[in-house]
This record gives C-alpha cells, structure tokens and sequence, in this order.
C-alpha cells in the first residue's frame, strides 16, 4: 500500500491542547487508562502504539493524521506496527482500539 504524505507530525502543544480540550489532561487520560499519571506523555516524544491509539481515540483524531512520520515512511509507505498484548489477562483494561476513517 502506498500513500503519500506531506503533511508533519503534529506539534506536541496542539496535542496537549486538544487533549486538554477533550479529557482535562493527559496526566488524567492516563489514569483513567491504568496508567502512571506521566506515561502518555512518553507518546508526545518516542513511538509507543497503545499511547497513540489512547490520545487518538480521545481527540477523536486517527493516530495516523497525528504523527504521520510514525507510519508512513520517506516514500509514503505504511509501516507496520502493532500493539504488544499484555501477558497477564487479569490485568488488562479495556484494549484499545484503532481509529480509523
């Protein structure tokens, strides 16, 4: 599959912006999604799939329109990626899912 892309990654306070618009904050979004009230934001610095389809889904953004570097490469090829399943089921809260358009 090719695609062509121009368009960059989106600018880290835009995200936190529109985060905050949406959930009050990313320290909160993180919570509310068993997580450390700092680890979503690892997302806005570093690739971390399950982070992006988090701060996506709330924005109501596909993560893809967010970060396109992350998954198209310099030719505007899609790069796979997935999500690691967590080893322990109990633990799991709600996976989650990929917007897509």
């Amino acid at each position: 599959m090719e695609i062509r892309t121009d368009k960059h990654d989106w600018h880290r306070q835009d995200i936190l912006a529109a985060v905050r618009k949406a959930k009050g904050s990313l320290a909160k979004l993180s919570r509310e999604n068993g997580l450390s009230a700092s680890t979503l934001g690892n997302t806005l610095i570093r690739p971390w799939p399950r982070g992006e389809i988090i701060i996506a889904n709330a924005i109501g953004i596909p993560p893809q329109e967010i970060w396109p570097s992350r998954f198209f490469d310099q030719k505007g090829r899609l790069i796979r990626r997935r999500v690691r399943e967590k080893e322990q089921p109990e633990q799991q809260m709600n996976s989650p899912v990929l917007l897509t358009e």
